[in-house]
């Protein structure tokens, strides 16, 4: 915390996250809209092949997050946009990757970001992947990761992995500015990851785990002479009319809190609900994630998270009732409070 303090920047970035798991494409477009329009400096969505929950539960979507980005840069004039975040273990190959995220910032000139991580086994198991080890995943990120940053840097890359080939591959519309990537870590090993090759680290608002996350990561950086880049914290927000309404709008997406769902094999949406609904309290979840209907609660536990060290602070905006009355509110009375704070 010592660090956090003393390395928090004069002034906090804060992203909406938007989730295809549970919109659709043209109703997340208007959220993207309605998020510039609020005062966000960013927009980000998720990359999901599957949602979290079956429709017994809730909507389900699940929308192209590159087909969307690329209208989404249409669409809106000043925030950055990238992916949060995108699977790089299997079911996009990282040349493509690269390729994908240097259109969107040819479309959107000094916007883009991408963001990347190693996925779920919902995402990666239906397109053929037998799904691995916490350790082989890693492994696979790191080849893909550095397959990505290269072609992003304008160099011809041939590379012979043990995952991931490419032959050489060069961006042909290479944008003058260099995209930033940053990694997703759950853990340290990926967070030393983050430090070795990434731009920066993109992590969980949990308290109990952040701290370790934020330290790996500098210290990789410092162990690999470079300069730590964004630290990118995120939360889970829900608005509704009171605090009851507001965590049961957010009930399908307890399942994203139950670890072996990022390291098992576990690919079907409605065990994923079942076992998120078993395992994690309505308590445990109103921790994790900030359901209310009070904009002074929404600005009280961001600033608590941000504290962390947070230089970009990610909300994702679970508001399934309203999403768009929830980014309005954000407009108003959360985001101004956040910044004269």
């Amino acid at each position: 915390m010592r660090w956090a303090r003393k390395r928090q920047p004069e002034r906090v970035k804060y992203w909406a996250a938007l989730a295809h798991e549970r919109f659709a494409p043209d109703d997340l477009l208007q959220q993207a809209v309605e998020a510039e329009q609020a005062g966000f400096d960013g927009v980000c969505c998720s990359d999901h092949l599957a949602p979290w929950w079956t429709d017994e539960t809730a909507p389900t979507n699940s929308g192209n997050a590159w087909v969307w980005l690329g209208a989404a840069a249409h669409a809106t004039q000043r925030v950055q946009l990238g992916s949060a975040v995108t699977g790089v273990v299997h079911r996009y190959n990282p040349v493509v990757v690269a390729q994908q995220v240097a259109t969107l910032e040819l479309l959107a000139p000094g916007r883009a970001f991408l963001g990347v991580g190693s996925s779920e086994a919902m995402n990666e198991i239906p397109a053929g992947l037998d799904w691995p080890a916490p350790s082989e995943q890693l492994a696979r990120t790191e080849e893909a990761l550095t397959i990505i940053t290269r072609l992003l840097r304008g160099e011809t890359v041939d590379f012979d992995g043990r995952y991931f080939k490419a032959k050489g591959a060069v961006l042909y519309s290479l944008p003058p500015r260099r995209v930033p990537v940053y990694l997703s870590a759950f853990h340290e090993g990926a967070a030393e990851l983050a430090g070795r090759l990434a731009d920066g680290v993109w992590t969980l608002g949990d308290p109990r785990q952040a701290p370790k996350i934020i330290a790996a990561y500098r210290t990789a950086c410092e162990q690999s002479r470079r300069e730590p880049g964004e630290i990118i914290i995120q939360n889970v927000v829900s608005f509704a009319e009171s605090d009851e309404a507001a965590l049961e709008q957010a009930r399908e997406w307890k399942g994203t809190l139950v670890d072996e769902h990022y390291t098992d094999a576990v690919a079907d949406p409605a065990s994923i609900y079942r076992r998120g609904e078993a395992e994690v309290s309505d308590e445990a979840f109103s921790k994790q994630i900030i359901p209310s209907a009070d904009s002074d609660e929404h600005v009280k536990r961001i600033e608590a998270v941000q504290k962390l060290g947070a230089t970009t602070m990610v909300l994702m905006n679970v508001s399934g009732a309203d999403p768009h009355r929830a980014l309005k509110v954000y407009g108003e009375a959360v985001l101004p409070r956040l910044r004269d704070s």
